[in-house]
């Protein structure tokens, strides 16, 4: 990242006064390496999370399962990490955190070993399960460590580094896994992840410092965090935004096979566009949050709801199809900078742990139940309503920000 853009995003992201001066989580130096470190561990979630989406047809063809069962898999991992946040958050509460991070990679690097060697359904829903308990527990203090990394005037700097690491995934996973899939099988695309995650895990051995846990964990604490009324319109925000993103992201490759339809060569392209349109939707949100936190908010769902209909009403036409699904990827970049910032960073900066929780839970539960419904739509109503669903989910979401959303205070 360049110093301008990094210094567009010191400015975007945070206000450094909302942090108390006194809190624990406030450190003298940054710890550079660290950070990025995480930023690796980010990159190598968010691969392996994802990565179904654009092996999903072959995987399914290997597995003898159709297309929505195998979408299913993404539906697993949402539901374990769920679970996984405020678990981990109490069962490792008085571990420190960095061993918690190590512990978290290690069963990233599993959970791709065993989706490599897969040879039936229930062995890649225990893949799937293991990457849950892996992501859950990593989201749900990462922004936490952040804090404490960093002093609080570059808190902004150390979170659009950790965050790149989501942008370069978007930008990489997709069709790298879908060119590596095409060429040696979808199970190469799970051996390059496991060894992409193993490097992360090399580099968070040699960078992070001892973190004693600080927070007193309860399993109420994500509950306690959810009674503030900016927490419970910016939840409800991110389950409309994330179901009605995933209801549909597994099967945007199917789409692209049977609808326009484009040949395999073309897809992975397709998938470069959109992943590097979210690293540009990533800087945007950074400016748009500059600007209005609302805004932010706001306006990524609106350019996915447009995708939406755009590929249900032109999806007939290649062009169309590759121009919404790139500006739905560029949106969907800038999701997390503004519901990052808002959650944690301005809501609730004293219980970052907590409310990073609760966001983790959310976006999983929405993961699980878009996933859920979408692979029912896709098995008994055809793939086009999907779309429909993301575009009436994200319309919605858009509705709630504009009505109930954040202002300059929250």
């Amino acid at each position: 990242m360049t110093e301008s853009a990094t210094d567009l995003v010191d400015a975007a992201l945070f206000d450094r006064d909302r942090l108390d001066p006194e809190s624990p989580y406030q450190r003298s130096g940054p710890a550079w390496g660290a950070i990025i470190s995480l930023s690796f561990g980010t990159f190598g979630l968010v691969t392996a999370e994802f990565l179904p989406a654009s092996v999903l047809t072959p995987l399914a063809h290997d597995l003898g399962i159709s297309t929505g069962t195998a979408g299913q898999a993404l539906t697993a991992t949402a539901i374990v990490a769920a679970i996984s946040a405020p678990t981990m958050a109490i069962v490792t509460k008085r571990l420190d955190r960095r061993v918690v991070i190590w512990a978290m990679t290690l069963l990233l690097i599993l959970s791709n070993v065993l989706a490599e060697v897969a040879g039936s359904l229930p062995v890649l829903l225990a893949a799937r399960v293991v990457l849950g308990i892996s992501l859950g527990g990593f989201w749900s203090i990462s922004a936490a460590l952040a804090m404490r990394l960093v002093p609080s005037h570059l808190m902004p700097r150390a979170m659009s580094i950790i965050l790149t690491g989501v942008s370069v995934a978007s930008v990489c996973a997709a069709p790298i896994g879908a060119y590596v899939g095409d060429i040696w099988g979808w199970r190469a695309s799970f051996k390059v992840a496991a060894i992409v995650s193993a490097v992360a895990l090399l580099v968070q051995l040699v960078t992070i410092p001892p973190l004693p846990p600080i927070e007193v964990r309860r399993f109420r604490s994500p509950l306690d965090v959810a009674k503030n009324p900016t927490m419970k319109v910016a939840v409800l925000v991110v389950l409309l935004v994330a179901s009605g993103h995933f209801a549909s992201f597994a099967y945007i490759r199917d789409f692209l096979e049977s609808v326009p339809p484009l040949d395999k060569k073309s897809i992975p392209l397709v998938f470069l566009a959109s992943g590097t349109a979210g690293v540009f939707g990533n800087l945007a949100g950074a400016f748009l949050t500059k600007h209005s936190l609302k805004a932010v908010a706001a306006l990524p769902p609106l350019l996915i709801a447009v995708a939406a209909v755009s590929l249900l009403t032109m999806g007939a036409s290649a062009l169309t199809s590759a121009i919404a699904v790139a500006v739905w990827g560029f949106a969907f970049g800038a999701v997390p900078v503004g519901l990052q910032t808002w959650m944690v960073l301005r809501a609730a900066p004293k219980q970052a742990e907590s409310a990073g929780v609760l966001m983790v839970i959310a976006f999983q539960v929405a993961i699980a139940a878009g996933t859920t419904f979408g692979g029912l739509l896709v098995d008994h109503t055809g793939i086009a309503s999907v779309f429909l669903y993301s575009a009436v989910a994200t319309f919605l979401a858009v509705l709630t920000v504009f009505l109930l959303g954040p202002n300059r205070n929250s």
